[in-house]
Formats: C-alpha cells, sequence, structure tokens
C-alpha cells in the first residue's frame, strides 16, 4: 500500500466534519454530524458508540466513501478522502451490520472477487488463509444461500480483510449472534489487533465495548458527546453504590439524610452517593443511627452503561 506522504500516528482524524441531509417538503434538513472532532490512534481498539440515529453510521460512511460530507476534512491513515480517496477506502475494512451478499456464490469464489475489486494480485490473496481463521474453511466451496446468519456474519469479516487493510471497522458485528460464535470473531479481531491492526467498533453490547476497547467516544445527536480513555471516562461518572446487607429484615426504607437508600428484592439495601462528596464511613454511621444493624456490605462501581445512559438518554430528558 502506497504510504501517506506526511506519517501520522492517528489511524483516522476527522475535523470540523459536517453532514446535512437535505430536506424536502415532507421533512426539513437533517444535520447528521455538527461538526465533530475525533482522533483515532494507530493500533488501538477504538469504542464508536451512540444511541441510533447519533450520527454513527453517517460518519462510517463517509470514511468508506459512500456519504459525501458537507464541511471539514477526514484523513484515513494519512490520506486525506478528498485528495486521496483511493488510497483512503483501501486503507479500511468495513464489515457492515446487515447481511447483504450474492447468495449464489461460494464463500472462496465471494473472497476472491472481493480481492479483485481491491486489485490484489492472485498469488498475494490470502483466500483460504482467511477463511480457516474464521472457520469458514470446511465451507469454502459450498454456496452462501446454505449458510449459517452466523456463518455469512464471519464471511462478511472474511471480505472485509482480503487486501489487509490496516483499519478494520466493525459496524454491530455481534448482534444476533450465539455466544460461541461471539467469542471466535472476538478471539480473531484480537489476533488482528495483536498484529497491528486498528480496530474502530460500534457495538450496542456497551459491557463488550468496556472489555475490549480502550479509547471510547460517545456520539449523541451528531455531537462527540465524550472521547477518553474507557477507564477515564467511566472514573468521571463519580457514581457508586453502597450495597449493605441487614442483620434483621427490613421493612420500610430508613431515613439516611442526605442519602436516597433502595429497598432490593433480596433485602439489601442500595445506596447511592459520590466518592468525591462523600465516604463509606459517613454513610455506615448514618446505618448505624438509624438502627440497621450490617451483615455484610460491598460496593457497585459505576460502568460504561451508565455513563452511556448519563450522556444520552438522561441528558436528552
Amino acid at each position: 500500500m502506497t504510504q501517506p506522504s506526511e506519517p501520522t500516528k492517528y489511524a483516522i482524524a476527522a475535523r470540523g466534519l459536517r453532514k446535512t441531509y437535505a430536506g424536502n417538503k415532507k421533512s426539513p434538513a437533517k444535520e447528521a454530524l455538527k461538526g465533530i472532532d475525533l482522533s483515532i490512534e494507530q493500533g488501538t481498539i477504538f469504542g464508536l458508540l451512540g444511541p441510533n440515529g447519533a450520527g454513527k453510521s453517517t460518519f462510517i460512511n463517509i470514511l468508506a466513501g459512500l456519504v459525501r460530507k458537507t464541511e471539514g476534512s477526514v484523513s484515513v491513515w494519512g490520506f486525506d478522502i478528498d485528495k486521496n480517496s483511493r488510497q483512503a477506502r483501501a486503507s479500511i475494512g468495513i464489515v457492515p451490520q446487515e447481511i447483504n451478499m450474492d447468495v449464489f456464490f461460494t464463500p472462496k469464489e465471494a473472497l476472491e472477487i472481493q480481492a479483485g475489486l481491491y486489485g490484489v494480485p492472485k498469488e498475494k490473496r490470502r483466500t483460504m488463509e482467511i477463511l480457516n481463521a474464521l472457520g469458514l474453511g470446511d465451507k469454502a466451496d459450498a454456496y452462501v444461500r446454505q449458510l449459517s446468519g452466523g456463518m455469512k456474519r464471519r464471511l462478511l469479516m472474511a471480505k472485509a480483510m482480503v487486501h489487509s487493510p490496516p483499519i478494520l471497522i466493525l459496524d454491530e458485528p455481534t448482534a444476533g449472534v450465539d455466544i460461541e460464535l461471539r467469542k471466535q470473531l472476538w478471539d480473531y479481531v484480537l489476533e488482528l489487533h495483536a498484529s497491528g491492526v486498528t480496530i474502530v467498533l460500534t457495538t450496542h453490547y456497551l459491557e463488550e465495548a468496556q472489555e475490549l476497547c480502550k479509547e471510547i467516544a460517545i456520539i449523541h445527536e451528531g455531537d462527540v458527546v465524550a472521547c477518553e480513555p474507557t477507564e477515564k471516562l467511566v472514573a468521571s461518572l463519580d457514581q457508586k453504590t453502597l450495597m449493605v446487607t441487614p442483620v434483621s429484615e427490613i421493612t420500610a426504607l430508613p431515613d439516611l439524610g442526605a442519602y436516597k437508600a433502595e429497598l432490593k428484592s433480596d433485602g439489601r439495601l442500595a445506596i447511592p452517593y459520590q466518592p468525591s462528596k462523600a465516604q463509606v464511613a459517613e454513610i455506615l454511621e448514618k446505618v448505624s443511627a438509624a438502627g440497621i444493624g450490617v451483615k455484610d456490605l460491598s460496593t457497585v462501581e459505576s460502568d460504561l452503561e451508565d455513563v452511556f445512559l448519563e450522556l444520552t438518554y438522561r441528558r436528552a430528558g
């Protein structure tokens, strides 16, 4: 692959990126992206999260050359998508959310055709290597229409890798697949990442994103409302919950002053608090003053789902 004239540490960099879809008599114009700035470092696993309609697909389609931006600049692997569109598109492989392929080809034929479209010489094609890596080697000569939904999703990933792109974009790659297939897919993705491939992931499985992604951006209504290392993003919520198991059964919520407790179905008290403003010892004093003996206690940390809800749905409300 041709290298960019100016080396960069960013796999993808967007500056002031806007996209406005023209309106008509029935619907007004829609601003899908509102001047976002986003930098994704090379060699990372990056999460791109947001509610449906937030602008994630528009951003990905601009990178792929399927949607024309309204304003701003975007570079992919150092290539400007306007000045070096061919090189920019060749630098990414995209695994779409929708399963859309010609069912009358075999997986082997589908990969060979895809490699040909990218100009990969026959002697450099890795068709069987890729199929075997994704557990499709024994289906290489079966028709695509005979494959299960999970196998078709793996084939989409295989097609995205035929030209050995340095960036792989996964748009909801494990939506609707079983646990075993999800593990197989992630094992392969982690192997690719270990070899230096930059991974960009969109998913609704927030636990999956929290576990896999080094950095996460959350897009809401066309804006980037957060972009931080995952640990820092989760810590920024400043919210924990103290779970208290009482010695005796509680039938009514105690008065804990400024702390609002919730009585769980298993009899435990859930007491949310902000670590920056309160200490566990102070809360326990309130619990003791309310005449509650403590049999056991634990602390529940905030997670990515809490952060996501706080920055999107709760903010909108």
